[in-house]
């Protein structure tokens, strides 16, 4: 930490921006929305928020600009130094790194690669993959327009990220290989992977990921039917089961998976419960 507050890099712009503001909001920091400013302090957390280029996070971690930050995992590979790492993948920005040829290339395979040029802004990532296949190829490292590259004479093929493959098919390319598959990951040097401050961002990241695919279900459920009701419901545990007012009845709380509500509410009402009420999650520690 630095100066006892904990700096937490954020991408500034980018796909991963937007989700990753969301994600640190949702984990108890009040982030302005109307603050133009690159470092922006969260005083009541003791934390600031430092927008950086998405590429830059990794370094900025190593040389201790930053405690923590979010990036792809292919920037860690691409951009990172011994010393960083992942803590945690965080379920957003999913995409693949894949070489692809223009359409009417007779190239099929990777291996035909070889002798070939490959146009890419992930060399590292490239060099390592194209060594592991044993693959002798010229790797030209461009920064934008990549998918322009075979389409100029640059290169014969292109290494690029891909969410839906759609701009690949816009500029008549097709994919041969996929090399990696990345998502977002909270980052930090392995030196403070036990720091207070980013052991607690860590848990309440963690706790808000874990909450997102749950639901907390309340029913009423007579007793005659309790043992019925309760076989129904799969839980992260046993349900908790708490008497009423009433004499004949118990109220159920479990926590389920939002996916599973449809196929559970109207068993659970046919099996005699009432009064079901379905609550969102914010945080959840299992």
């Amino acid at each position: 930490m630095i100066n006892g507050i904990l700096r937490i890099a954020v991408p500034s712009k980018g796909r991963l921006a937007e989700p990753t503001l969301t994600l640190l909001r949702a984990a108890g920091l009040p982030i302005p929305s109307d603050d133009r400013r690159l470092l922006v302090p969260i005083p009541d957390q003791n934390a600031e928020i430092l927008f950086a280029r998405t590429d830059d996070i990794p370094t900025l971690i190593r040389d201790d600009a930053a405690d923590v930050g979010v990036a792809g995992s292919n920037q860690l590979l691409e951009h990172g130094s011994d010393g960083v790492e992942e803590l945690t993948r965080l379920g957003f920005g999913a995409c693949s790194l894949v070489l692809a040829v223009p359409g009417d290339s007779p190239i099929v395979g990777v291996h035909e690669l070889a002798g070939r040029r490959i146009a890419t802004s992930h060399p590292v990532v490239l060099r390592s993959y194209l060594a592991e296949q044993g693959i002798a190829a010229e790797v030209v490292t461009l920064t934008g327009s990549i998918e322009l590259a075979p389409m100029i004479g640059a290169a014969e093929a292109v290494c690029d990220l891909v969410s839906t493959g759609e701009t690949l098919r816009q500029n008549g390319l097709r994919p041969i290989e996929t090399i990696l598959r990345s998502e977002a990951v909270l980052l930090t040097a392995a030196k403070r992977r036990d720091a207070a401050g980013v052991d607690v961002l860590r848990t309440a990241v963690e706790s808000v990921l874990a909450a997102r695919p749950k639901r907390y279900l309340m029913l009423n459920a007579p007793d005659g039917a309790l043992d019925a009701i309760i076989a129904l419901l799969p839980g992260i545990d046993a349900p908790t089961v708490l008497p009423l007012a009433r004499s004949d009845m118990h109220a159920v709380h479990a926590v389920v998976d939002a996916a599973d509500l449809p196929r559970l509410l109207h068993p659970l009402k046919e099996a005699g419960a009432s009064g079901l009420l379905v609550l969102p999650i914010e945080h959840l520690i299992p």
